[in-house]
């Protein structure tokens, strides 16, 4: 009987624990298994019939929207889509990794005003924020009549709707999320292992690579993670400083839901998206592991 008794209270505190976690089960198998399976089944049916600006789709399993997707156009905007969010995050990694790392060695009062300086521009909008950036890199804008002012600029620049101006509002809207990953693991380094580095002779280069740099990998993979994937898909960010010139994988969804009405298709292209981005994922998973980060650097 007291075997039972033993046995019974024991199971208590995991049936409790799992009627706790039953509501944020229902809620992931609702909205985020949900819709990447009737994504997944949109992606295999026909395109809607009748004319050719038709909405939704027909039953049936197909691969054509799968298949579409290999032709070179559609290859090419994942080619440039993918080299955009490399130099993006390349980027942003090297602007935020410093300012992340730095950052976390202020003291108490200072790191509070930093902090409170990068938190600033999320009160607005990020649409707002970029048509600030219209302002600054349209012809005879901010950047423009500085260089006009200063002598050094004899012909009108061309910044607007261009690659560049792309590539600045990327870094410029993604920049955070890499300073505040470095600065979480950043925080936690313990200085003594620094210092015991450089008491057996290790130079301060040498002491930041071997010994800083590994310890704060985690964040700045993390960083990675959460600025490349997003940069895939801002197509937002392309329409209004490119121009509509610089055509995102984003932006082609976008063109098939709302203009060509091609169900699938879009569909398709999403799972591809999440796909590369789940791959990510993985890899990111396999090298956090402690045995992979020591041969990084």
């Amino acid at each position: 009987m007291r075997d039972r008794a033993s046995r019974a209270g024991k199971r208590r505190p995991y049936r409790s624990a799992a009627l706790a976690l039953m509501p944020m089960y229902a809620f992931t198998l609702a909205f985020v298994f949900g819709p990447l399976v009737y994504m997944l089944a949109l992606s295999v049916m026909h395109r809607g019939g009748g004319a050719s600006g038709s909405w939704g789709v027909t039953p049936g399993f197909t691969p054509r929207a799968y298949l579409r997707i290999f032709e070179p156009v559609y290859l090419s905007i994942f080619a440039h889509s993918l080299r955009l969010a490399l130099l993006s995050t390349a980027l942003v990694t090297v602007i935020g990794y410093p300012f992340g790392y730095f950052m976390a060695r202020l003291d108490k009062k200072w790191r509070g005003r930093v902090m409170f300086l990068l938190i600033v521009p999320f009160w607005t909008s990020s649409l707002m924020r970029l048509y600030g950036w219209i302002i600054i890199l349209r012809a005879g804008g901010v950047i423009e009549t500085a260089l006009g002012r200063m002598g050094m600029l004899s012909e009108s620049l061309r910044l607007l709707y261009t690659y560049p101006a792309v590539v600045a509002g990327m870094v410029y809207v993604l920049v955070p999320f890499m300073i505040y990953a470095v600065f979480s693991s950043a925080e936690k380094l313990d200085r003594a292992h620094v210092e015991a580095a450089r008491d057996l002779g290790a130079s301060a280069p040498r002491a930041f690579l071997t010994i800083s740099f590994r310890l704060t990998m985690p964040g700045v993979l993390s960083g990675v993670i959460l600025t490349f994937i997003p940069s895939m898909g801002l197509y937002f960010i392309a329409d209004i400083l490119g121009g509509n010139k610089v055509v995102l994988v984003g932006s082609l969804i976008q063109e098939q839901l709302m203009k060509a009405h091609d169900w699938p298709f879009a569909a398709a292209l999403s799972v591809a998206l999440t796909v590369l981005t789940s791959a990510l994922l993985y890899a990111y998973r396999r090298l956090t592991k402690s045995d992979k980060l020591e041969g990084i650097v």
